[in-house]
């Protein structure tokens, strides 16, 4: 069964596209939760970058008894390692490949892409983007972790295996602890990714010195993508 495109909120630059950055959002939130972001990052124009800020369906979430929200994925424990939704992770994978698809057909090839997100949305971000059989731009991961780590190693492709992937977490994080992301990053560093790491002194938020940090690494991979 083909995925069915997911709606989108979408900032265009102030010319022509010339790369795209796929953002998925958290848990309960929306495609405009980041969308203020957008402007403070302060990228330079002549990268010609493309927002695209989709919406994760609405489903049942069981941590949260079973209300509607939208979500990637259930969460079914806060135990995170031993009681994942696969089901759900790799529905949303497919419908990630489709928005990364519409943006290849838009005239943004696949190493031109970057795949970011927050909380849920970090998580299918390195979910999708280890697998992705084509070169990406980059993998951007805030506050998040590598479900179904135990099947990394045998579905991951090789496309990505250097790609530049950038983790960050906030120390204080108590809805997904730093140790999951730290566990995350020694994983993907067992495997041969080169993984840049960096924490902050933050909840499970975002705070104004990792914006600062994701603008310049996404103008430097986004910059070399480019020649």
């Amino acid at each position: 069964m083909t995925a069915q495109l997911l709606n989108t909120l979408e900032i265009e630059p102030a010319g022509p596209a010339h790369s795209s950055v796929i953002w998925m959002h958290g848990l309960g939130a929306g495609a405009r939760d980041f969308e203020p972001i957008v402007p403070e990052l302060k990228l330079p124009v002549e990268l010609g970058i493309r927002f695209v800020f989709p919406n994760a369906p609405i489903r049942p979430v069981t941590i949260n008894n079973g209300m509607q929200m939208r979500a990637w994925y259930n969460v079914l424990s806060l135990d995170l390692p031993r009681q994942e939704d696969a089901e759900g992770v790799y529905a949303s994978e497919q419908a990630i490949n489709v928005l990364l698809e519409r943006e290849k057909q838009r005239g943004i090839p696949a190493e031109r892409i970057v795949l970011a997100g927050f909380s849920q949305g970090g998580v299918m971000a390195l979910h999708t983007g280890l697998r992705y059989p084509e070169r990406l731009a980059g993998i951007l991961a805030l506050s998040c972790y590598i479900p179904l780590a135990a099947r990394l190693s045998n579905e991951r492709g090789s496309a990505n295996q250097a790609t530049p992937i950038f983790i960050t977490h906030g120390d204080y994080d108590a809805v997904i602890p730093m140790r999951y992301g730290q566990q995350s990053v020694d994983l993907l560093r067992s495997l041969g990714y080169a993984v840049e790491w960096s924490d902050y002194g933050m909840g499970h938020e975002v705070c104004w010195e990792e914006i600062r940090d994701v603008a310049q690494w996404l103008q430097r991979v986004l910059a070399k993508s480019e020649k």
